[in-house]
């Protein structure tokens, strides 16, 4: 049966208006699309044929070595060895743990480590430094390699990578001056002094490599491959070569370091050295006890290993005690105290002062060592017998307006950083009234500053704070005629073959106005200190066939064992070196930093200390 037109339903104006807008929504759908594939097969087409194909080329980075460290002789310190690392990229690993898990027992399984431990110490890196990439494995054979890259859909996010490793080749000499080298952080990324940087890259992080980072670092390469559908390798499409960085040549001389940290290691365990040219400033060697091996950075450092560089227990071996630590140098300061004695006016070289084996002060009692009372003294005597009362008595005259023992001290150097190119060093502290005072009104200490502060700055003791680098910068300003050097470590920059690229100039030194007159009857007094009957330290170096002089230094702390302390210039009467030494438990200078001292002047100087007979002690 047909229907008629008549029982047809009339097509109302309503139902007429929806299907024109049903009938305009999908022609524009339409449209849309056409459109769209028209843009991406047309007008972009050869964009996204060209990232297609770039998703088929895979680019593993090959790290840049840096550059090698060697001494003024040109003997390596630190060079390099290539490793492949099998590492973690965070973006590329599963978001859902279960899944990273699968991730990190199949990577164990083939790396014969222990999946939970793995796992603990990633996911703890993870969270740490989300932006770093976690090294599982250093040190691995090409087959682990090989084998990840064609299953790259069983290992997402896990990459090889070739890299540099830092070798230091003579364990742990020089260990506090070398620092170490680790990934760039998101901080290091921000910081435009650090160049076109990348996340997994691996820059300076202390000592001489951050220092000059931007030198020992180099230009990265990479290596491509070719991957199929499912990320497996099907072939190498070649190598941009990295380029290494420069080398850097340093002012140390390997043989004295080497001997100086002997040296320091025969004490009671900790302590510092300093040796530096007295004329420009370069440092041959700088030292602490205890020390470390620096190869324990080139690879994962635990957290127990980190723990013990830290460890007060084992004596902080992280610590740099030449230029962070702060101690009271003891008779060492008496120097100090001559010069702004002299300089200041309040003496001349030939005034006598009685020493008749104590100075009483406001009801306290000063002594000598052993309550030796040596008579009168002239300034030239005083250092050669080391007479505690003959400097109690200028601390005394001089704690008045203008504080010169304090100026002195703070021109020639102590109590602020001496501006060794070294990124971490610390000032040290000078005590004076306005910040004892200081400390009094917040309650920091019981009492406000006495002319006994004074007395006990004038042979090194109080609240004095130093380090041997400083006492080593003061003791040559004394030798070159007030030039307050800033040592420095960096000599210059050069390419693979040793030839100069960039001097590293000597950076301006200050100045200190002393008279000759008043600086020869200092020296004077030092070698008498060195040479002479009675002085403290003759009979360290009787038989030594240099002329040295030096000053012993007896350091009290309160509870604990005497600190030991020598401070050496020689050759006399032109000194070219200085070295200064101390032993935290040493007990008098004489008995064991003087020797040490004589120790290192031996390597400096080339002199054969096994024809010599070596002296015995004497007290400070």
């Amino acid at each position: 049966v047909y229907l008629d037109n008549e029982r047809r339903p009339a097509l109302t104006p309503q139902l007429a208006f929806r299907v024109a807008v049903i009938g305009g929504i999908a022609l524009v759908m339409f449209g849309v699309i056409f459109f769209r594939l028209w843009y991406l097969q047309v007008l972009s087409g050869d964009d996204y044929v060209q990232a297609a194909r770039d998703n088929r080329v895979r680019s593993i980075k090959v790290q840049a070595p840096r550059g090698e460290i060697v001494d003024r002789h040109g003997q390596e310190l630190v060079t390099n060895r290539t490793s492949m690392s099998i590492k973690l990229t965070p973006d590329r690993l599963p978001d859902e743990l279960d899944e990273r898990r699968e991730v990190y027992e199949r990577l164990a399984k083939l790396l014969g480590l222990n999946p939970r431990r793995l796992e603990r110490r990633v996911e703890e890196e993870l969270r740490t430094l989300p932006f770093a990439k976690p090294t599982v494995k250093q040190d691995v054979n090409s087959d682990f390699v090989a084998y990840v890259l064609e299953r790259q859909d069983q290992f997402p996010g896990v990459e090889p990578e070739s890299e540099s490793l830092r070798e230091y080749p003579h364990g742990s000499v020089g260990a506090h001056l070398f620092g170490q080298v680790g990934e760039v952080s998101p901080d290091d990324l921000k910081d435009r002094r650090n160049g076109e940087l990348r996340m997994g890259d691996r820059i300076g992080k202390a000592g001489i490599e951050a220092q000059y980072d931007r030198f020992l670092r180099g230009r990265n390469g990479a290596a491509k491959v070719e991957v199929d559908a499912l990320g497996n390798l099907t072939k190498a499409l070649g190598r941009r070569q990295p380029v290494q960085g420069s080398q850097l040549r340093l002012s140390l001389d390997l043989d004295v370091q080497r001997v100086a940290q002997q040296a320091l290691a025969g004490g009671t365990g900790k302590g510092a050295f300093a040796v530096m040219n007295v004329h420009n400033g370069e440092v041959l060697a700088l030292g602490s006890q205890p020390s470390f091996d620096p190869n324990v950075f080139t690879k994962p450092l635990s957290k127990r290993k980190l723990d013990q560089l830290y460890s007060k227990d084992l004596g902080e071996p992280i610590l740099n005690r030449a230029i962070q630590a702060g101690y009271p140098t003891g008779s060492t300061f008496k120097l100090v105290t001559a010069a702004a004695a002299l300089e200041s006016g309040h003496i001349t070289p030939e005034t006598v002062l009685n020493d008749p084996g104590s100075l009483t002060v406001g009801g306290v009692k000063f002594e000598n060592a052993g309550g030796v009372a040596h008579g009168a003294l002239a300034l030239v005597q005083a250092l050669t017998v080391s007479s505690d009362v003959f400097f109690y008595q200028l601390g005394r005259d001089m704690d008045e307006k203008g504080m010169p023992l304090q100026a002195w001290a703070r021109r020639l150097g102590i109590g602020r950083k001496t501006g060794i190119d070294l990124p971490v060093e610390e000032p040290g502290r000078l005590p004076t009234p306005a910040w004892r005072n200081r400390w009094f009104k917040q309650g920091l200490t019981d009492r406000q500053w006495s002319v006994g502060d004074n007395i006990n700055l004038s042979v090194g003791q109080g609240d004095l704070l130093s380090n041997p680098l400083q006492m080593a910068v003061a003791y040559s300003a004394i030798a070159n005629g007030g030039k307050v050097l800033r040592p420095r470590l960096g000599l210059r920059i050069e390419d693979a073959s040793g030839r100069a690229r960039l001097q590293l100039d000597a950076p301006t030194a200050r100045r200190a106005k002393l008279s000759d007159e008043n600086r020869q009857a200092i020296l004077e007094g030092i070698f008498g200190a060195a040479n002479s009957p009675g002085g403290t330290s003759t009979p360290v170096f009787e038989g030594f066939p240099v002329p040295v002089a030096g000053k012993t230094g007896t350091a009290e702390h309160t509870g604990k064992p005497d600190q030991s302390w020598y401070v050496a210039l020689a050759p006399y009467p032109n000194p070219r070196y200085v070295v200064a030494v101390t032993d935290e438990a040493g007990g008098f200078g004489a008995d064991t930093a003087a020797p040490m001292a004589r120790l290192i002047l031996a390597e400096l100087l080339s002199v054969n200390e096994d024809q010599l007979v070596q002296g015995g002690g004497a007290s400070d």
